[in-house]
């Protein structure tokens, strides 16, 4: 099968033609390059109306001069997410191409072909995938039938928030390549500085935020911080949180290779850091070549041809391109049979604390030590990681660290079930805590709604008290073997259950006092979010805990929520 690939989401005109036979992909591009400043959308679409039939003719000649007039069996286009007024002249050229032709019309989503072309390449199975590009940031993995988004910008995408910086600066578009120079001069100029500017640092759960660091790093070149000190610390702030975040996947998934896609995954220090990452965790990690990180048509005519092998095919009456296409709206016909959460198997519940590794923190459990006791406590590691810049892990290790301490023992005094602190070594990011549960939540989700209720009631208290937990996922949740599923004594009364005494909240090291209703609701996403990720059939147990979070919470966290939802950077 030979398929013509169309891509014009946003700056790049790009026709490619792809040989599943050869498994070879030729690709002509003509990128927009602006005068100054960002994409302008018109501008934008009036080089896509000029570009698009140079780049589709010149693919077209070469594939009939080799194969003949029945070259082409496909035609695939993006169909978003995107700029509207690209897209349409994307999807017309392709509609008019496949009917001139004669061929099945694909319509391809972009950031899943991003996704498709890494694992395509590098031969993985089940990545999690991390996209990288201006306008877009998100974590992937596959997961019954569709690719869900693990974790995603809530604000800008990571390009976008690096170019608003550069514009700021008067620099031309692409900012990205120039601030990565700017960093590198720096620190081959200062021997690898030791210390950053200090930045916002954002993570909630896999989610993360850009916007504030954008600012900060504006305010420092108006406070007269040399531009290139900036660069290397917004460098070094921006790509750890896309690290950390992409650890986090690793670890709920218990997925062991990740791909990366994206313009922005062409920046050697975001791929050395990853790299470091995946070493660490003896994780596999693959980076595809360049010229399928840009956009580009190749990576859409290789998605387009196992598509349309598939028969995911669409007629030209249907095949309306969609802005605000989000990756998990897309039902994944080419694939079946895996999942990127290989732990959430039917009868999973019998998978023990060995089963998955943490993100951030290795932990021993060992005996109490005290005579004729038989429980256990835990002692938690907070490990240095080389993929930071030294400075920036030493803070965050010791932070958190102390906010783990502290607000774990508040939160138990706002009658939410967390381990006892015994002791906490702040200089060695070390605590000792109670050895609680059996296992964590996301090895037993299929054991009933009533406790993914009780974190529902336990989040609302946490929130009645001003607290937020900041990464409240599945992997954070301990539960008891045998709980049960019913309300028992003055359960209905009160709140509580027999499940709330064997259900425990851990790990509180991005936790933080506030009481602003917005933070609430992000602890509520995070949570559904993980949930989404790994449950094999999440919509009854989101159900529960949004009830559970209504019998004790606030309504308007719960408003706030469905605002929060439909913040993603594709809705």
């Amino acid at each position: 099968m030979r398929v013509l690939g169309i891509e014009g989401t946003a700056w790049c005109a790009s026709a490619a033609l792809y040989d599943a036979e050869t498994d070879s992909v030729l690709i002509e591009s003509n990128p927009y390059e602006p005068d100054s400043g960002g994409i302008h959308p018109r501008e934008a679409a009036e080089h896509m109306s000029e570009a698009i039939p140079e780049v589709v003719d010149a693919v077209l000649t070469t594939a009939e001069a080799e194969h003949g007039p029945d070259a082409i069996d496909a035609v695939a286009f993006s169909r978003g997410p995107g700029l509207g007024p690209c897209l349409r002249i994307v999807g017309t050229a392709a509609r008019s191409l496949a009917g001139t032709l004669d061929v099945p019309l694909v319509g391809v989503n972009h950031m899943v072909a991003h996704l498709e072309i890494g694992r395509h390449q590098s031969g993985f199975e089940n990545p999690v995938c991390l996209n990288t590009s201006g306008a877009n940031a998100h974590l992937l993995g596959y997961h019954d039938g569709r690719y869900r988004v693990l974790g995603e910008t809530m604000d800008a995408g990571v390009g976008n928030a690096i170019d608003k910086f550069t514009r700021h600066v008067g620099w031309d578009h692409p900012g990205g390549p120039k601030v990565e120079a700017a960093a590198r001069r720096y620190a081959e100029g200062n021997d690898g500085p030791e210390d950053l500017l200090d930045l916002p640092y954002v993570v909630k759960g896999m989610d993360f935020s850009f916007s504030g660091i954008s600012s900060a790093a504006n305010d420092a070149y108006d406070d007269g911080v040399p531009v290139e000190e900036i660069c290397f610390s917004l460098q070094e702030h921006v790509f750890a949180m896309l690290t950390e975040v992409s650890e986090r996947a690793l670890s709920l998934t218990g997925a062991d290779e990740l791909v990366l896609g994206g313009g922005v995954a062409q920046n050697d220090r975001l791929r050395e850091m990853l790299a470091s990452m995946c070493a660490a965790r003896g994780a596999r990690f693959h980076a595809p070549d360049s010229r399928f990180l840009r956009d580009n048509a190749g990576m859409i005519a290789v998605l387009g041809a196992k598509m349309a092998q598939a028969g995911d095919t669409v007629p030209i009456s249907e095949s309306a391109i969609d802005p605000n296409f989000r990756p998990d709206q897309v039902p994944v016909t080419w694939r079946s049979g895996e999942s990127v959460a290989r732990g959430r198997a039917p009868g999973s519940d019998d998978k023990t604390d060995a089963d998955r590794r943490g993100a951030e923190a290795t932990v021993e459990i060992v005996p109490s030590g005290e005579p004729d006791a038989a429980d256990r406590r835990v002692i938690k590691r907070r490990v240095p990681k080389e993929y930071r810049h030294p400075g920036l892990d030493r803070t965050l290790r010791r932070d958190r660290t102390v906010a783990e301490a502290r607000l774990t023992s508040e939160a138990r005094q706002a009658g939410v079930t967390t381990p006892l602190v015994y002791d906490a070594d702040v200089p060695n990011a070390t605590l000792t805590l109670q050895y609680v549960g059996d296992r964590d939540l996301a090895a037993a989700l299929d054991g009933g709604t009533e406790r993914v209720a009780a974190v529902g009631r336990y989040l609302a208290r946490l929130h009645d008290a001003g607290i937020v937990h900041g990464d409240p996922t599945t992997r954070n949740v301990r539960v008891g073997v045998g709980d049960s599923d019913t309300q028992t004594g003055d359960g209905e009364a009160n709140g509580t259950t027999a499940v709330d005494d064997r259900t425990a909240l851990i790990d509180f090291g991005l936790a933080y006092h506030t009481g602003h209703v917005e933070d609430h609701a992000m602890d509520l996403h995070v949570f559904e979010g993980s949930v989404r990720a790994t449950a094999i059939d999440p919509d009854p147990l989101i159900e529960a805990f949004e009830d559970g979070y209504a019998t004790v919470g606030d309504d308007d966290v719960l408003d706030r929520l469905r605002d929060v939802e439909g913040r993603g950077r594709y809705r």
